[in-house]
């Protein structure tokens, strides 16, 4: 009797990516409480930012506090959002998730991808929310439309580019409570950057370190995107040399930390 030999089909990478991130976006949205606080507490800091701060603060250059600490806000925004991830990616692998998906034919960097596509789309309802807020609390374009759907679409890259950053750091860390204590380390580079003042205040070298920064970069591109003339004026750089850093950054941090964590989870 002949032997009929069987055989499994490999899925392929997009469909596997889809269903990692699909596992993930549904335990985001079936859980009120990261959705709410994640909202309430990006809110709680932009008011706190431009009432209490802006008063005090001038960035100069004819750039209003409100529509230089905007674009700043928003994109280191996206750090504090990204600390769930390294959490979420540090629980999955305490309890096993991860092993269970390695018996499985799939590509193992799609189950990184995946998460990293999820918890971008996370990060796209913060920045959602942020922008209407900063509207409503008094921040303007001073560019074409074009040019600030452009900066949005640019934090939302940003968002994918940092989320490799905390997979990995979930990845090295023992549990989901190490994990939120390792991601404090990137909290260096919201404050040592232009976010909230201009980087000709800082100390000289602090200034230096914050002026070749990625996040620096990130955040310039949006504000002289959001802000034109006047905000090149002030920051001495054209647009395109801040979008251009900007995507520079952020091909070689994925390039490194994809690398990086799709070799960690192949260890085991």
């Amino acid at each position: 009797m002949a032997t009929a030999s069987m055989t499994v089909n490999k899925a392929s990478l997009p469909a596997s990516v889809a269903v990692i991130a699909k596992r993930t976006w549904l335990k985001f949205i079936r859980t009120p409480q990261l959705v709410v606080v994640g909202t309430v507490q990006g809110a709680m800091f932009l008011l706190i930012f431009r009432y209490v701060f802006g008063g005090a603060i001038n960035a100069g250059g004819g750039v209003s506090y409100v529509n230089f600490l905007v674009p700043g806000f928003i994109t280191t925004g996206i750090i504090f959002g990204g600390m769930a991830s390294a959490a979420g990616i540090a629980e999955d692998r305490e309890q096993g998730f991860f092993d269970r998906l390695r018996s499985l034919p799939i590509p193992r960097s799609s189950v990184l991808a995946g998460r990293a596509v999820a918890d971008t789309a996370t990060q796209v309802w913060g920045l959602v929310i942020m922008t209407l807020i900063a509207f409503a609390i008094g921040f303007r374009l001073h560019a074409p439309v074009t040019h600030g759907v452009l900066a949005f679409a640019l934090l939302i890259l940003y968002g994918f580019v940092l989320e490799w950053v905390f997979i990995t750091l979930g990845l090295y860390a023992g549990n989901a409570q190490a994990a939120q204590g390792m991601s404090l380390l990137l909290i260096p580079l919201v404050f040592i950057s232009s976010a909230f003042v201009p980087t000709n205040s800082l100390p000289k070298g602090l200034h230096a370190i914050a002026e070749w920064q990625p996040m620096t970069f990130m955040i310039e591109a949006v504000r002289t995107l959001t802000q034109g003339v006047k905000a090149e004026a002030l920051l001495g750089h054209h647009t395109s040399y801040y979008v251009i850093g900007s995507f520079l950054w952020s091909i070689g941090l994925v390039a490194l930390f994809a690398s990086i964590s799709i070799a960690r989870y192949r260890k085991g």
